[in-house]
């Protein structure tokens, strides 16, 4: 029989009792079950050190996700011969919806007891973190700072409210973006010799969408080795209301001034500059790097 531990996050707003109840009791049908509620990195490290041969599952988000590989690799067991299984109950679930798992708790269970191991890249940067979806810089991540000012006070509501601030307020920032060596420099795709541009947006992505469907990297691919670089430079007031618009069909890899380029080194300079990361923000970054690890780890997907 199968060995299991189920780790949930009892922090995340979208992972309630019942829900997750439902999903373990799938589980316990074909395994030997431990569930381990953590309330914080160190308490999800030690369950993650403790569990002896027990198979990690994440009852989560990408948020979730993240944590646990993180854990994984903290503990030095993150292996690709050992697959991770997820239960998606995020808000935005974009890893999850990438590889193809079902999106109903009691389905994902059950791919956790039958579902194949599918290998998948790494993003690792130079500052200690890692990314399992996508990172992005800028307008978005700023829109995300400004949330936070106020989610205590308007709860759900704060998240429009910065999007509007950020929206007023951003002109973009003068960041050099270098993938595998060679600068990103203008909107229509070629390369400058100074490097510096006005960029509304950087994103390195590993996966095609973030916030749960925004198809910011719609060609991405979670194990060929290379990251989807999305830059734009769509700084004006009526072009970022144009780009925002085209972002929600992916119609925005389309425009003149955005470029998107694969590789597998990447590093932006000229901040400070906020960034979300699997959903974690980062605000004042001054620059940072990112390396792709092709198929460092891997997690149960259909069959």
């Amino acid at each position: 029989m199968q060995q299991l531990l189920v780790v949930v996050n009892r922090g995340a707003g979208t992972t309630d009792d019942e829900t997750v109840e439902a999903a373990v009791t799938t589980l316990r049908a074909g395994a030997d079950v431990v569930v381990a509620a953590t309330a914080d990195t160190e308490d999800l490290l030690r369950a993650v050190k403790g569990r002896g041969s027990r198979r990690l599952v994440v009852v989560g988000g990408d948020g979730s996700v993240h944590a646990a590989v993180t854990a994984l690799d903290a503990a030095g067991d993150l292996d690709p011969g050992q697959p991770v299984g997820i239960v998606p109950l995020g808000t935005g679930n974009d890893l999850a919806q990438a590889i193809g798992l079902p999106l109903d708790p009691v389905e994902s269970a059950a791919v956790v007891l039958d579902g194949v191991p599918r290998p998948l890249d790494l993003v690792r940067d130079d500052a200690g973190g890692i990314v399992v979806n996508a990172v992005h810089l800028g307008a978005g991540a700023r829109a995300g700072a400004e949330a936070a000012r106020f989610k205590d006070r308007l709860g759900a509501a704060a998240y429009p409210l910065g999007a509007v601030i950020a929206g007023v307020t951003t002109t973009g920032w003068p960041l050099r973006v270098e993938v595998d060596g060679r600068v990103v420099a203008d909107a229509a795709g070629g390369w400058a010799a100074d490097g510096a541009v006005d960029v509304l947006m950087a994103a390195v992505c590993n996966g095609p969408t973030i916030g749960g469907a925004t198809p910011l990297a719609p060609d991405a691919l979670l194990d060929d080795g290379l990251v989807d670089v999305v830059v734009s430079t769509a700084t004006g007031p009526v072009a970022r209301a144009v780009f925002a618009a085209a972002l929600t069909s992916g119609r925005h890899v389309e425009r003149d001034d955005v470029v998107v380029v694969r590789g597998r080194e990447v590093t932006v300079t000229g901040g400070p500059v906020d960034l979300v990361a699997d959903g974690e923000l980062e605000e004042q970054v001054d620059g940072r790097t990112w390396r792709v690890e092709h198929r460092a780890w891997s997690v149960l997907a259909p069959r």
